[in-house]
This record gives structure tokens, sequence and C-alpha cells, in this order.
């Protein structure tokens, strides 16, 4: 697959996320006392969509490049595999009800603490994959 198809996929996948997280959500809602879904339900409905939409931009980008599609495609994938990471965090934490904040200290998933080293390489790579992937193609982008 060439580097765009690779991010409509990735609109494609998280579009629906999105979706099925709102139903999540809105269920949360409609049986909770207080009308609220869980913090994490909420954040992976919301992330989900705009990943999503980011991918466009990702998609757009990877198609006026003027790198090689394996450069490009590298660029997509270390974006796509951190939003996904991200999103299934939030799903993981929606579902486990363990947090509404997974970066305050001490770090749970669920009955388990998570070690800040850990957090802290995790949130490090994230960083560098979506900074380092978008400034890739937009690179490429501004070297046409």
């Amino acid at each position: 697959m060439t580097a765009d198809q690779w991010a409509l996929w990735g609109c494609g996948i998280f579009f629906l996320v999105g979706l099925l997280t709102g139903a999540w959500k809105y269920a949360q809602v409609a049986n909770s006392e207080k009308a609220r879904a869980h913090y994490y339900v909420d954040i992976a409905h919301r992330a989900s969509l705009m990943y999503a939409f980011a991918c466009l931009v990702l998609e757009r980008f990877a198609l006026l490049s003027i790198w090689e599609d394996w450069v490009n495609t590298l660029a997509v994938l270390a974006c796509l595999i951190f939003f996904a990471l991200a999103i299934g965090s939030y799903i993981l934490h929606g579902m486990l009800k363990d947090t509404r904040n997974q970066l305050q200290k001490p770090h749970s998933m669920g009955a388990a603490t998570v070690p800040q080293a850990a957090m802290t390489v995790f949130m490090l790579a994230l960083i560098a994959a979506e900074i380092g992937g978008f400034a890739v193609l937009f690179a490429g982008f501004v070297m046409r």
C-alpha cells in the first residue's frame, strides 16, 4: 500500500472507532445519574474523530511530498501507530474506569501501576513519531 492509502485506511478506521465510542458514550450518559460518560470514554470518542480528520491531512501531504513512497509511508505509519496507541489507551481507561488522568502519578492501568520511566519513554516516542512523521511529510511538500 502507498502512504496515502495507509492514511485513508487510518481515517476510515479511526472515524468508525469514533462513531462506535460515540454510541458507547451515549449509553453511559443515558444510564448515568449525572448524564455523563466516563472521562476517558469521552476522550476516546473525541480523539478518534480528530485523528480521523488528521489522517486526511497526512494523506494530502503524503500525496504532495517529493520523497519516495517508502519514506512517506514510514512517516504516515509512525503517526498512525501512535494515534492508535493513544486511542487504545483511552478506550482501556474508559473500560477500566481506573483514572481521570492517565499522566497523574502513580500511573494506573487497572489494578496495576505503570512505571514512570515507561510512561516517559512512551510519551517521548509518541511526540517524536507524531511530530517527526508529519515533519517529514511537510518537508517533502515544502521541497516541492
